[in-house]
């Protein structure tokens, strides 16, 4: 049995109770108090979020101009526009224009910090070093935790700690200092996170995030959330979790994921194409893909979760698609799911039926997401 890596908060969590559960070859803290409540904390107040098992990655060694363009060699994105300071959603894609990963990436200056996903990061990081041209230095930070702060009083409790964090908007990204008892402690903040919060992510130098964790959860309100609750807020959030809602046999457009990719990109845009599959996807942003993913919400109380096969009819006739994710939705106060249908049965308000425990149950086509966002824009 292969041995699971820890975090630098590994200790912190187990002091608080974490129930802790193999996770993308780390062992990491499935819940706290429990799914729901931690839930409910986020929406409410503000959640404290470890997710050190994410790949955090350094590309610098050139001028901006010749480091976006060697960037924009793997992701549809218009990575040269980035202003620095600023943070955009990222795919790499695949020759074939499936989806490798999503990511995060953020102009700092003359160097790009991207954040990749914990499952995919180490063919992430051999694939970026064998794509991106010499003298681009990549270097992946070891040496840093990641934490998340989320929840409309993230502001109010991350603020007394770093006052420049109240001028920031949803996707700027800072390099300040945390007030942390007696000690400076160097971070990187950005105003985003997974939830559909208002919220931060801190990359911090390892040897300093559990004495960060614990400065931020003294502060009334703060609760520490496992990745139970993340989960059920992504999918509240109408957000995609790769490997789950997109893989390599998704494209882009299928997943929704369109408003990821700028103009620039775009066929006719100023840098068309040039990132691989790009004949594939540029196909399917003109002419449309064949299915699409929405969300669902079955009737009822029981969840329907990832496999689940969807019909047009109550009995009879074969599957049209699948549930991709699934589970209960605290907020919404039902079960919710996103799935992958059809053009013509995408469109919200088409009812459908999700077969479950051999029983075809009613499901109702919705629009994405399921609860709106709280960004501060």
């Amino acid at each position: 049995m292969t041995e699971q890596k820890i975090t630098p908060l590994k200790t912190l969590h187990r002091e608080l109770g974490g129930r802790m559960v193999p996770f993308a070859g780390y062992d990491m803290p499935v819940q706290f108090a429990g799914i729901m409540a931690e839930h409910k904390a986020t929406r409410e107040a503000a959640g404290l979020f470890d997710v050190s098992h994410m790949g955090q990655v350094l590309l610098k060694g050139a001028d901006w101009a010749t480091l976006a363009a060697a960037f924009e060699r793997l992701v549809p994105m218009d990575v040269l526009g980035l202003k620095d300071g600023r943070q955009r959603y990222g795919l790499l894609t695949s020759d074939d224009g499936g989806i490798r990963d999503d990511l995060m990436f953020a102009r700092m200056g003359d160097d790009l910090f991207v954040v990749v996903n914990a499952a995919c990061k180490d063919d992430d990081i051999a694939y970026m070093r064998s794509d991106l041209p010499d003298g681009i230095e990549l270097t992946e930070l070891t040496d840093r935790a990641l934490i998340a702060l989320q929840g409309p009083k993230a502001e109010a409790a991350l603020a007394p700690l770093c006052p420049a964090v109240r001028d920031m908007s949803f996707m700027d990204v800072i390099a300040a200092d945390l007030s942390v008892d007696a000690d400076m402690v160097p971070v990187w903040i950005s105003r985003s996170g997974y939830t559909g919060e208002d919220g931060f992510e801190m990359s911090v130098p390892a040897d300093k995030a559990e004495a960060v964790a614990r400065k931020l959860l003294a502060v009334e309100g703060v609760e520490p959330i496992g990745l139970g609750a993340r989960d059920s807020l992504r999918l509240e959030a109408g957000l995609c979790l790769y490997g789950h809602d997109i893989d390599l046999g998704t494209s882009p457009v299928e997943a929704g994921l369109i408003w990821a990719i700028q103009k620039a990109r775009r066929p006719g845009g100023a840098r068309e194409g040039g990132f691989p599959g790009a004949e594939n996807v540029l196909r399917d942003i003109a002419d449309g893909a064949k299915i699409k993913r929405v969300g669902l919400k079955p009737e009822g109380r029981a969840p329907m979760r990832e496999g689940v096969e969807l019909f047009a009819d109550p009995e009879g006739g074969e599957p049209l698609g699948a549930i991709t994710s699934g589970g209960f939705g605290p907020t919404v106060g039902g079960p919710v799911a996103m799935g992958y249908v059809p053009l013509d049965k995408a469109v919200p308000g088409t009812n459908l039926y999700g077969e479950l425990r051999g029983k075809r149950q009613p499901v109702t086509v919705t629009a994405l997401p399921f609860v709106s966002p709280n960004f501060k824009r």
